[in-house]
């Protein structure tokens, strides 16, 4: 998301790799090929479900049904550690956010550094399965798989609005909507997976047309070309 104004206009290169550690081995240990999370998580999913039915007991009915909350709930918590994790309004979170964050926007082309780490990752998926387990009991099996395959989408979806070109067809929004996050508004359009929540939450990215008669109502210039 959006880091301090320095860091917020400067453009992004589409060729190279940034650096987030001097030491080589962390260095390597945040760079992954996409095709391993998408593997470790629809396989996490699928053991979760299969564990939920034979060994819970669950009908397929309700795995489905808490599969599908859980997947919604994960575009919500896309939503918002993008906004005010990765994109914070505090100097104290610059440094953090520019890290795990920043410099995919300095380099949004560059492949190795399109999803998580598999080892941050599975941390944070054990954190959400301590957390939700303490929620909702056995239920956690069918909605942290679907939680889990949410991120999945989230990670495919992101993946290839990076690098394949934009589609003919009605998925050529999340193309549009992402690429104005990272080229003209990044304080808006936040949602990666779906523009859902922006709407919500009215960070949907502002029309030029809609700017200009904000600027004619504070008196502003307006450039007319």
């Amino acid at each position: 998301m959006h880091t301090m104004s320095a860091k917020k206009n400067r453009r992004p290169k589409h060729k190279g790799s940034g650096t987030i550690f001097k030491n080589p081995i962390l260095e390597q240990l945040t760079k992954t090929h996409i095709a391993i999370p998408l593997t470790l998580y629809t396989i996490i999913s699928s053991c979760l479900i299969y564990y939920g039915i034979i060994e819970k007991g669950f009908t397929t009915p309700v795995m489905i049904l808490l599969f599908f909350a859980g997947m919604f709930v994960f575009t919500l918590v896309e939503y918002l550690m993008h906004r005010y994790l990765y994109h914070p309004q505090t100097e104290k979170m610059e440094e953090f956010s520019h890290k795990v964050h920043g410099v995919h926007h300095d380099y949004p082309k560059d492949k190795k550094r399109l999803a998580m780490p598999p080892i941050l990752a599975l941390i944070l998926a054990s954190f959400f399965f301590i957390i939700y387990r303490a929620m909702m009991g056995d239920y956690v099996f069918g909605f942290l798989a679907g939680f889990l395959m949410g991120y999945t989408g989230y990670l495919a979806i992101h993946y290839s609005v990076h690098i394949f070109k934009v589609p003919g067809n009605f998925l050529k929004i999340l193309w549009h909507h992402h690429a104005i996050h990272h080229y003209r508004q990044p304080d808006r359009a936040f949602g990666v997976s779906s523009p859902l929540w922006d709407y919500i939450f009215g960070t949907m990215p502002e029309l030029l047309e809609d700017k200009k008669k904000q600027q004619a109502k504070a008196g502003e210039f307006i450039d007319p070309s």
